[in-house]
């Protein structure tokens, strides 16, 4: 299945030269998780401390679940600090 996976922040070290918009298209087998779209990339799993799919916030004990669909949209931020 193909999935959409963006990546933030000091995250977007991990997308491919000439990725577009902190974009880029996965072929993932399914079921797949939000994790597994991650590690395809070699994101570290600490460091995805925001984590949605199609726009929703996915807590960190629901990321390890084949639930991902044709289609969705993975995006990733780092924890952030600042104020």
């Amino acid at each position: 299945m193909k999935i959409t996976l963006k990546l933030y922040a000091t995250l977007a070290e991990y997308l491919p030269a000439g990725a577009s918009n902190n974009a880029i298209s996965l072929e993932m087998p399914a079921p797949a998780s939000p994790h597994q779209a991650l590690d395809s990339r070699g994101v570290p799993r600490a460091r995805a401390h925001l984590l949605l799919v199609n726009g929703a916030y996915v807590p960190p004990d629901a990321r390890d679940t084949g639930s991902l669909q044709e289609g969705d949209v993975v995006a990733a931020w780092p924890p952030v600090a600042g104020g």
